[in-house]
């Protein structure tokens, strides 16, 4: 049987577009180091590592052969999983089911981008050079979410500043998020004047490139206790990898986003999702995507998400608290990414926010890594079981 699993120690870094002052080992070590001092742990503590970094995003091979001395995990037994936009999310998953074994006191789950010493410029810059821009143009992330975006448009009715709007409130999100990498204290029509990369998805709408990285420690139920007064128990996981061009080329806005939340909330009696899920930490790559996300991860009906933006029923103290963090198109260490969802869905159970706590009770939280053309992983997150 499946021990109960949570979530015991978390850290990160502060995220920035470049960080010259570190190296890669050093930057990973520095989120390692946070996660171990939250959890009142030492390295001598772990006894199962999981790591992961997009490495086509670095340039760099096996990255993770030269970063284990730096923070102390030579010999420990562990792998490293690589999964493109879902690399956190995968890593993360599989960290879940080592500590779901049974077979393992304390798992350290690390996951890193550092995207200044790279090629990858996935973010605002595009499908990065080499390979991917040359041979993939129709399916880089920014003329993937062009075209879903301008699908939005067409089917929800929305206009352009609906999706300005959205991107103000994701910044003034950041504007409370230490970690966060922009903080841009954007209004409505810097965002509108910003230049167009592809049409509809404006500069301002996409995520940066960041360097960054961050860890978790997840634990069995039993060594949980010992660990921590503040467990966050890890009540659901799923990985949908299904989709892609095929299913893009017959609906562009179509993701597994839907299907991946619809299944964890059929095992575990969700009938009302804004009810029973009190904060929310969705993996949105650019602006537009955050209105069609909310609609399918069940807040609202389709088209409909538009609406409750421009009614300003999204923020951390609203009705809605969608992405109280600031989300992805403030901070986006690839590898790392899906990961950071998870941290801060935990600090909102927790209480440990700061100043983006949502100020009620969150008793679960809702955390989900994204990649490709639409593979989600979702992560499901309590107080208490």
């Amino acid at each position: 049987m499946a021990e109960r699993i949570a979530i015991t120690g978390v850290g990160q870094t502060r995220h920035k577009s470049k960080r010259p002052d570190v190296n890669t080992p050093e930057l990973v070590t520095e989120a390692v180091e946070a996660a171990l001092k939250d959890a009142q742990l030492t390295m001598k503590d772990i006894d199962f590592m999981v790591q992961g970094s997009f490495e086509m995003a670095d340039g760099q091979y096996l990255p993770d052969m030269w970063i284990v001395p730096e923070f102390g995990g030579v010999g420990k037994p562990g792998f490293k999983l690589q999964n493109a936009g879902t690399t956190g999310g995968v890593a993360a998953a599989a960290a879940f089911h080592c500590a779901a074994s049974g077979l393992f006191k304390n798992v350290l789950c690390v996951t890193w981008q550092k995207m200044d010493e790279g090629q990858g410029a996935f973010g605002r810059g595009g499908g990065g050079l080499g390979e991917y821009w040359q041979s993939q143009i129709p399916m880089s992330p920014i003329t993937n979410f062009a075209r879903r975006t301008y699908a939005y448009l067409h089917n929800s009715g929305c206009t352009e500043e609906h999706f300005a709007i959205t991107r103000v409130k994701q910044d003034q999100c950041a504007l409370k998020n230490p970690y966060a990498q922009l903080r841009l204290n954007t209004t409505v029509e810097k965002v509108m004047e910003s230049a167009v990369l592809v049409w509809p998805i404006r500069f301002l709408h996409m995520c940066p490139s960041t360097a960054g990285a961050a860890a978790i420690i997840v634990s069995p139920e039993k060594q949980a206790k010992k660990v921590t007064e503040k467990p966050v128990w890890v009540e659901d996981w799923f990985c949908t990898h299904v989709g892609g061009a095929y299913t893009m080329a017959e609906e562009p806005t179509l993701s597994t986003l839907r299907y991946g939340c619809e299944t964890v909330y059929k095992r575990r009696g969700i009938t009302n999702v804004l009810k029973d899920i009190q904060a929310f930490e969705i993996y949105e790559p650019c602006s537009p995507a955050e209105l069609r996300w909310m609609e399918e991860v069940g807040i609202c009906e389709d088209w409909t998400a538009w609406k409750l933006m421009e009614q300003g029923k999204v923020g951390i103290d609203k009705e809605i608290p969608f992405n109280p963090s600031g989300g992805v198109t403030a901070t986006n260490p690839i590898g790392a990414t899906p990961v950071l969802r998870i941290i801060e869905a935990a600090l909102q159970i927790r209480g440990d926010a700061g100043e983006h706590q949502v100020p009620h009770n969150v008793n679960r939280a809702l955390a989900t890594g994204y990649g490709g053309q639409g593979e989600n992983v979702i992560f499901l997150l309590r107080k208490s079981l």
